[in-house]
């Protein structure tokens, strides 16, 4: 699958999976999560309750129900606290779990935010530079 760079609505990209940059309980509290969780509509509330949280670099997984998609892939990147305490091995993880979850799912496309460069504070050069390059890899 190719990589191709897009800045639109990840809510309205038509993929078989969208990647959920969510936090540990994964209860939408802002920014992208809860735009996720507005336009996935209220059954994406009742399927997280399930579960359980995710840890960070790990993923959960959930239908779409009204996105263009077939999957949400739900996971929790680091905290950016300087880049000398793990995180970049985290986020690494986020990006390779969840193409891992896809391939498992038979996804033939896959929507990536910037996961943790948000309220999470990872600087978005760090985050694009990580995720191109795990996404390359793999």
């Amino acid at each position: 699958m190719p990589l191709k760079l897009l800045r639109e609505d990840i809510t309205r990209i038509m993929c078989d999976a969208v990647v959920n940059p969510s936090n540990p309980a994964l209860e939408p509290t802002g920014g992208l999560d809860a735009m996720i969780h507005s336009a996935a509509g209220k059954r994406l509330a009742k399927a997280i309750k399930k579960l359980g949280g995710v840890e960070s670099g790990q993923i959960k997984v959930t239908p779409a129900f009204n996105l263009p998609a077939k999957y949400i892939l739900h996971t929790a990147g680091p905290v950016w606290q300087g880049g000398d305490n793990g995180e970049k091995e985290l986020l690494e993880n986020c990006y390779r779990n969840a193409l891992s979850t896809a391939e498992k799912l038979k996804c033939k496309s896959v929507a990536f935010p910037l996961i943790s460069s948000g309220s999470y504070g990872y600087p978005k050069d760090k985050v694009l530079k990580i995720a191109v390059s795990v996404i390359t890899d793999f």
